[in-house]
């Protein structure tokens, strides 16, 4: 038996579908935040009474209404079917009494039982007046005529068979149907984009389709404030980094500088020291109108888990640590190398943009990799026969299968693509419906902020945007230090991916022509060559800058 609370979440989730409201849209009509909402929604708080009547008055529909189930709900709001409002309101009684010029054929015959308890309030029994005294009784029928029924039909309506309410896809958080190893979601990648297309066109009607009622409309004066239209909801949430995110992280920057009276070193301390729940405050709102809700604090796998507290859990990132042996070997030999080592920029800010799961993770056993999902993969990874590149699984000795991210997978499975190796072999997974822009806003805006301190020499603002993104990767895992997010996947994932492209970047200098000489941590290589003819030299993200020079072998 479904709860009333179960029922009620399924009907809010009904009633936001049809009329084309996003949760933050209802979080404003009820004087909630979203994230209030989102907590109710997925059970992990209450609807209290107080939420109920809100709720209510938000929607328009009587608190009967509202707690009928999502089918009755949805028919009150567009008129389909009739309000539960107690029978003696005057005008469900002036509907149900049957209109006295009607003919004595369509009344009810004085004989006839009683109708059932459930019919009595809609379906009265006439009281005799003069137009229409007991007549005879009349001849006895061999098979009495089915008695008519009147034509307004004001019965409850029995409780339809459950049907399945939508839910959000969790590619693009459109209501859905569909399911997918327990997860809503559009069957066709053509369903998603109409389905966004569809949400993000103005409704000419307004929230609730007007019925016809012998009442009188209300009064533009007495009308109550529409719900936000998809249109309003376009202009108060700009796309990507968007100037209200950049404008939090300058405004905070000069908060704290004022602070320390202009003290640069007190306000970098301090902004380093409060970078934790200020990226995850930026994280919030850069969510809101995003086209899903992600998992917080989803169950985690017990290979996720550390084993101890100093320990790891089972996963591989591919952490590359790897050097030219052959290259090596010609500078003991007395060949003159001359080598530059290379410096990434903010290479946990690129890695941002990875393919991340939304949700919990659910094993898959299928061995095919799902590009429309993310997570942790058991393989068996392909020999490496490339003296002058480095494994993408870092220096990884031990053979046999093991554990990688997402971001690996993806590399390993892209590495197959190119011809350099075979494609790995999956055994099993552990996933979640994914988006590779689930940080995409947080990762513009701290770019963007980022991008105009250097130009501007503000070196505490750089500082600052460095110690968020860099404290947001290392804490979202199994860290006391942030309480907000546990998501060891994400962080696997996202330190991964900082590995991945490194790696990339190493195999693009090895089709320039460069010669690959190291490769270690998530932003050093060295090369042998030109390097300025293929890399861009500078401090942005697509740049690189030069970190050192040195020379390999030659006379002593």
């Amino acid at each position: 038996m479904m709860g009333t609370e179960e029922l009620l979440r399924l009907t809010v989730s009904a009633l936001m579908s049809r009329t084309g409201e996003r949760q933050q849209d209802l979080a404003a009509g009820i004087g909630q935040s979203q994230a209030q909402v989102s907590r109710k929604q997925r059970g992990q708080q209450h609807w209290s009474l107080e939420d109920i009547d809100l709720l209510a008055a938000h929607y328009r529909l009587q608190v009967l209404d509202l707690l009928a189930g999502p089918t009755h709900a949805v028919g009150v709001l567009h008129g389909a079917v009739p309000s539960l409002r107690p029978s003696s309101e005057p005008a469900v009684m002036a509907a149900a009494v049957p209109s006295p010029s009607a003919p004595a054929e369509q009344l009810p015959r004085p004989a006839a039982p009683y109708p059932p308890d459930e019919q009595r309030d809609s379906h009265p029994l006439p009281q005799p007046t003069e137009e229409h005294a007991p007549e005879p009784e009349p001849e006895p029928e061999p098979e009495p005529e089915p008695e008519p029924q009147p034509e307004l039909q004001l019965q409850p309506q029995p409780e339809p068979e459950p049907q399945p309410q939508p839910q959000p896809c969790v590619l693009c958080g459109q209501p859905a149907l569909d399911d997918v190893d327990g997860y809503p979601q559009h069957l066709d990648p053509a369903e998603c984009a109409a389905a966004i297309a569809a949400a993000s066109t103005p409704q000419p009607t307004p929230l609730h389709t007007p019925t016809p009622t012998p009442a009188p409309a209300p009064t533009p004066t007495s009308t109550p404030t529409p719900a936000p239209t998809p249109t309003s909801r376009r202009t108060t949430t700009p796309g990507y980094a968007s100037g209200t995110l950049v404008e939090q992280i300058t405004e905070r920057v000069q908060e704290v500088l004022d602070e320390h009276a202009g003290d640069v070193d007190a306000a970098q301390a301090a902004l380093i020291k409060s970078a934790i729940p200020d990226v995850m405050a930026l994280l919030k709102v850069s969510r809101v109108g995003g086209r899903y809700e992600h998992s917080e604090f989803p169950p985690t796998q017990e290979i996720l888990r550390k084993k101890s507290q100093k320990g790891a859990d089972e996963i591989w990132e591919g952490r590359p640590k790897w050097r030219n042996a052959e290259l090596l070997a010609a500078a003991k030999r007395g060949e003159r190398i001359e080598v530059t080592a290379l410096d990434m920029n903010a290479a946990y800010l690129s890695a941002l943009k990875a393919w991340l799961p939304i949700g919990q993770l659910r094993e898959d056993t299928s061995g095919v990799h799902d590009p429309k999902k993310a997570g942790v993969h058991l393989v068996t990874p392909a020999a490496w026969e490339h003296a002058d590149l480095p494994n993408p699984l870092g220096n990884r000795m031990e053979p046999g299968e093991l554990w990688v991210s997402e971001s690996t997978l993806r590399l390993l499975l892209d590495c197959a693509r190119q011809g350099l190796a075979e494609a790995p072999v999956m055994h099993r997974s552990l996933v979640s419906g994914a988006s590779e822009a689930l940080l995409e806003k947080l990762r513009r805006a701290l770019a963007e902020t980022r991008k105009t301190a250097l130009a501007e020499n503000d070196e505490l603002t750089v500082a600052y945007v460095k110690a968020m993104y860099s404290k947001f990767v290392s804490t979202i895992g199994e860290s006391s230090a942030n309480r907000e997010i546990r998501r060891p996947d994400w962080m696997h994932i996202i330190r991964a991916k900082a590995f991945a492209n490194l790696w990339m970047k190493a195999n693009k200098a090895r089709k320039a022509g460069l010669q690959v000489v190291e490769i270690s941590g998530t932003d050093e290589l060295h090369v042998v060559g030109d390097w300025r003819a293929v890399f861009p030299e500078g401090r942005d993200l697509n740049e690189v800058k030069e970190k050192s020079t040195y020379v390999l072998g030659g006379k002593r």
